[in-house]
């Protein structure tokens, strides 16, 4: 395999120098009779095979490339701790698909459930600088309904728009060094108004005679800097005030065609001595609605949107390398789009650095499970509350979504329980993160929401329905996809309208028939920009929305409606897509 895969700094948000990368080759098993725990596989592993993480078993890029389900399978490989960790040492993983246990040496380190959100645990008692160790891995990902899986089959095989499932590690794994005192965590909030940024910052423990001193700077220029006692909680909060620049806003702003970042460093002192340091930065920008509008930074934002779902074809979930994620977004703008809604999937936090440094806006949305229950419930709420942690300070990130189309929440429309559902997960996503929108229940059937969403795959403008022709007959009726737009008992008039699917034009691609999308394939690239633009140009015309989303960015396996194939290649003249989205 090549070593240089995946072998990136895994959380630019938040950089320490002191680091290493467990990505490469671990041994492997698969555990079909379910027999590790009590044959103790955490002190020896019985490794029938050798894996590449972080990529599943189920993708090329592994090794491996087996597509027979398996509920639980193990990993295990050496590890030496770098001589430079002499303080505290954190292992880290990016997300493992669904359940995780992890052992040290035998001994057990912890679990952790959700397969889409990172969780880490403190070796530093276990572990010496210079050491050398066993770390091992269980992973359990059952074709359960419960678990919130997104776009990955629940059966064991891919079918319609549901695709290979990924079981165990997906993303980053890496040990790194921090000081005896340091943030698990911390939150940057920006005020345009008051041309500051809140910072919280929660450290590990409350040290005594300390301080957390924060340096930001522009382009290397410093504009402010603020030294805050830790007195008696492990939070410490401030406000930080940027030195005006030459401009008559007096700092500078994110903006999707003008990124602009702050640089900000954390610095733990106690006793006059810096224990730790992080560097990460911050993006001023506010998104918020008003008067039926969305606005950014105080200005009218129209958004013009692209549906990504985040797989590659031999990667799965997992992208090869970072370089194919910065492409992503490049290949998103340079067909005149401003945003992507990442469909089904948390997205690698590499993937939410290239939006933050290239300057795209990206709606995150919750993966979907699939039966309404107790524990489905329970799951939902744990895995978007982890990703709100997660991405907080992405200036990027501006829409979450908790539930798409009803998926895993049916009955929705007329159902209290379910409406209960959507209610509780918008008022949670406003609790946790004030700073952005929510789309409730994309697509139809609004319960809470910020946004009244249509979704609709009509192939050409004439036959769009005649319910678009009135705002009332949109949110009352099902001008879309047969479903009503508004849920019953609630009132969406007055909210910002956004087309958040249409499109799926496939074209034509081989003599097997392999072209699924919607309405038939076009049957070549003229008869596809004559489609695309007919119907693009009629919603950007639609009165009263105020923005659109074209599915899809990339073809997925049997799904083959992309603007690009899977492999990143365009189907059609990007230029021509870009003048189809940029013309009035």
């Amino acid at each position: 395999m090549n070593e240089a895969l995946r072998m990136d700094y895994p959380r630019p948000d938040r950089v320490r120098g002191t680091w290493c990368t467990l990505n490469g080759q671990w041994d492997f098993a698969f555990d079909k009779e379910k027999v590790g725990k009590k044959e103790k596989w955490y002190r020896a592993l019985p490794a029938t095979h050798k894996i590449e993480v972080p990529f599943c078993y189920q993708s090329k890029l592994s090794g491996i490339d087996s597509q027979e389900h398996c509920d639980v399978v193990w990993y295990a490989r050496k590890i030496t701790v770098p001589a430079d960790m002499t303080a505290r040492r954190l292992l880290h993983f990016g997300a493992v698909d669904y359940i995780a246990d992890v052992w040290l040496d035998g001994q057990y380190l912890g679990g952790h459930e959700g397969g889409y959100t990172p969780f880490t645990f403190d070796v530093t008692d276990l572990t010496e600088a210079g050491g050398e160790y066993t770390l091992t891995v269980r992973a359990e990902d059952r074709l359960d309904f419960d678990q919130p899986r997104g776009k990955q089959s629940f059966r064991p095989e891919p079918f319609e728009c549901w695709y290979t499932p990924v079981t165990g590690i997906w993303q980053s794994v890496w040990l790194e060094g921090v000081g005896e005192y340091y943030p698990v965590d911390f939150r940057l909030t920006p005020c345009l108004e008051r041309a500051s940024v809140k910072v919280e910052v929660y450290l590990n423990e409350l040290p005594k005679d300390a301080s957390i001193r924060l340096t930001a700077s522009y382009k290397g220029d410093v504009v402010a800097v603020s030294d805050v006692k830790v007195l008696s909680d492990r939070c410490v909060q401030t406000e930080l005030f940027l030195r005006h620049n030459e401009r008559l806003e007096g700092f500078h702003m994110w903006w999707p065609h003008d990124p602009r970042l702050y640089d900000l460093t954390i610095e733990t002192i106690v006793g006059g001595e810096v224990v730790d340091k992080v560097d990460t930065y911050f993006g001023m920008r506010k998104v918020e609605v008003v008067n039926g509008k969305i606005l950014l930074n105080n200005h009218v934002l129209y958004q013009k949107l692209i549906l990504d779902q985040g797989y590659w074809p031999d990667g799965l979930l997992t992208a090869p390398s970072d370089d194919a994620l910065r492409r992503d977004v490049e290949l998103t703008k340079a067909m005149g789009y401003n945003g992507a809604r990442k469909h089904q999937k948390f997205e690698d936090p590499r993937y939410l650095y290239w939006a933050d440094k290239l300057g795209l806006l990206v709606w995150g949305e919750l993966p979907s499970a699939y039966w309404l229950r107790d524990s489905q419930k329970r799951n939902m709420m744990r895995d978007l509350s982890e990703a709100i942690k997660r991405d907080y300070n992405h200036p990027c990130l501006i829409t979450w979504v908790p539930i798409n189309e009803s998926w895993g929440v049916p009955y929705i429309q007329t159902q209290v329980e379910a409406q209960e559902l959507a209610d509780a997960l918008y008022h949670m996503v406003h609790s946790l993160d004030g700073t952005r929108i929510v789309s409730g229940n994309d697509g139809w059937e609004q319960a809470s929401t910020d946004l009244l969403t249509v979704h609709d795959y009509t192939a050409w403008p004439e036959q769009l329905s005649p319910e678009y022709g009135s705002l009332d007959t949109i949110c009352d009726g099902n001008p879309g996809a047969g479903r009503i737009v508004t849920a019953c008992g609630y009132d969406h008039r007055g909210k910002p309208m956004l087309l958040t699917e249409y499109g799926g034009i496939a074209m034509a691609k081989d003599s097997e028939g392999n072209n699924w999308g919607y309405n038939g394939a076009a049957k070549d690239e003229e008869a596809f920009l004559k489609r695309f633009e007919a119907i693009t140009q009629a919603f950007k015309h639609m009165p009263g929305f105020v923005g659109y989303c074209y599915t899809q960015l990339t073809d997925v396996f049997q799904e083959v409606n992309g603007l690009l194939d899977m492999d990143r290649n365009p189907k059609a003249n990007i230029d021509e897509i870009r003048r189809i989205n940029n013309q009035r």
